[in-house]
């Protein structure tokens, strides 16, 4: 299993760039899976189903099966939040993971930048960032990049820069 991160302010593209670049990789013929982090307070389930009951009772995993999928709930109730590594652990194995958010922490990146945002670089700061999507060129010159909307250029980013995990 391979990973890289997408890095950058909120608003920089990340989601929207994801969505372009999963097909892509997919149908480059390889397995992916996604790992976003969120900032505030987010629920995938809905209030008077039953999962969503079972939680609110108490429960402190709820697994959710149907004949099309199956989903994993997980409530903190007050514990600390998973390291990224411990969240990969709970991943099937694919050929690779991209990882949207987590931009502190220090595996690969790709650093989405949008001008218009602005919001200044995370590079050179971040030493993991390996490269850029971004709708401008990145300062200093050195640093790898594609445009925001080459998705095939930015999947070669990816694929050149994705390291093995566990590594």
């Amino acid at each position: 299993m391979r990973l890289i991160g997408l890095a950058g302010w909120s608003g920089a593209g990340k989601t929207t760039l994801l969505a372009r670049l999963i097909p892509c990789l997919t149908g480059r013929g390889l397995t992916v899976s996604t790992v976003k982090h969120a900032h505030h307070r987010f629920d995938v389930d809905q209030p008077g189903k039953d999962s969503h009951t079972h939680r609110q009772a108490g429960a402190q995993q709820v697994l959710v099966s149907s004949a099309q999928r199956w989903a994993l709930m997980t409530e903190l109730r007050g514990a600390p939040e998973p390291a990224l590594p411990e969240l990969l652990a709970q991943l099937a194995p694919v050929d690779l993971v991209l990882v949207e958010g987590f931009k502190r922490d220090h595996h690969p990146k790709i650093e989405v930048f949008r001008a218009a945002n602005g919001k200044p670089w995370l590079h050179p700061e971040d030493s993991a960032i390996r490269a850029a999507a971004t709708d401008t060129p990145p300062p200093g010159g050195a640093l790898p990049h594609a445009g925001l909307d080459d998705i095939e250029a930015v999947a070669g980013l990816v694929l050149r820069y994705a390291a093995p995990w566990p590594s």
